[in-house]
């Protein structure tokens, strides 16, 4: 039997609390901090503007998308995906390489034998439901158990396709030790209950503009257009953001989840280019979610703006985000990037389980 959304909306809402949040990490002097949580930098897009729903009409809205027919937003030819090659990941590390395992999750080689991994979500459903939510429309491109000890991981927002919570467990249970665990403010402490058993020796937390160092690697927390929720309670209460990984030759973007903003050009004054990116293409039907996720169009002038060399097209082709059929970025990517004078090798997308081998640093 068909579960209704009016059942779906009080489980969902049993996951969260009703009381009031006060920010531990609240900083008055940054404009982005707020006492319960925190905010963009800038304002919404006017021109994508969501319609005016009450509590329960907005949450009822997400669970149909959850729950809508897949046929609706199948691709309309199948996502490409590629056997992973596991025996260059493994023997890697003097090459930088950037493998995709579908979505947000990425495995960056750093070039100096240093493994990152963003975002990393293996779970069948993008959901904080077992029955309902976004569900994967294919395996990831590296399983879990095949991938190369992990030094790193890098969360960028509190949404369930970035954070996975069973993902991260296992992750951190690796053998020879666990990663450290790179996340914006509140993340951590999430973290900390959920992940490491109250163990805070593995996790850095990061605000805005924000560095950690890790064996001559730099990484940046940088400011992006998007919002924070796991629950219906708690939107805003953690903090998110983009990464930029850095080392003298080579510097790399990880967009995250972001709508197009002023940020950018922020962002593009710190950083002197980059060399590879991925960056978000997905999730941009109805017009209104532009405030949270960008257009291939819009990419593609991000790409520009930040004077990036390549750019990987992500957050596509796996979980069912936006209204658009799940291949729909890749063609319209395509559009934009002929339209902005963008050659076809400077921004594409890859298959999942793909691995795309930098050029040499410069």
């Amino acid at each position: 039997m068909r579960t209704s959304p009016a059942y779906l909306i009080a489980i969902v809402a049993l996951l969260g609390a009703g009381c009031a949040h006060h920010n531990p990490d609240f900083d008055a002097s940054k404009p982005h901090h707020r006492p319960e949580g925190f905010a963009n930098n800038y304002p919404n897009n006017p021109a994508y503007q969501r319609p005016k729903l009450g509590f329960f009409e907005g949450w009822a809205a997400r669970i149909r998308n959850w729950t809508q027919d897949e046929s609706v937003r199948a691709p309309s030819a199948p996502i490409p995906t590629v056997a992973p090659d596991l025996a260059f990941i493994h023997a890697n590390c003097d090459t930088p390489a950037l493998t995709w395992i579908g979505h947000a999750t990425f495995l960056l080689q750093t070039g100096t034998g240093v493994n990152l991994l963003f975002d990393p979500v293996f779970d069948d459903r993008a959901s904080p439901l077992s029955f309902a939510g976004p569900k994967r429309y294919q395996p990831p491109g590296v399983a879990l158990a095949d991938l190369p000890r992990i030094d790193v991981i890098l969360i960028s927002h509190s949404h369930y396709d970035h954070l996975s919570r069973d993902s991260l467990r296992r992750l951190y249970q690796q053998a020879g030790g666990p990663p450290l665990l790179v996340a914006p403010l509140g993340v951590d402490r999430w973290l900390e209950k959920n992940v490491t058993g109250g163990d805070r020796s593995r996790i850095v937390k990061l605000d805005w503009w924000d560095k950690t160092i890790y064996q001559g690697l730099e990484l940046h927390l940088l400011p992006v257009h998007h919002w924070s929720a796991r629950s219906p309670w708690d939107r805003n209460q953690t903090l998110w953001g983009g990464f930029a990984v850095t080392r003298p030759g080579f510097a790399f973007f990880f967009s995250g989840d972001l709508g197009y903003s002023k940020d950018i050009q922020d962002i593009a004054a710190r950083f002197d280019g980059f060399d590879l990116a991925a960056v978000g293409i997905g999730a941009y039907q109805p017009l209104w979610y532009r405030n949270s996720h960008v257009s291939p169009d819009e990419a593609v002038r991000i790409h520009r703006e930040l004077r990036i060399k390549r750019s990987v097209g992500m957050h596509w082709g796996t979980y069912p985000m936006g209204q658009e059929r799940l291949d729909q970025a890749a063609i319209d990517l395509a559009i934009a990037r002929k339209a902005q004078g963008v050659s076809d090798d400077a921004f594409f997308v890859m298959k999942i389980g793909e691995t795309y081998r930098s050029p040499p640093p410069r």
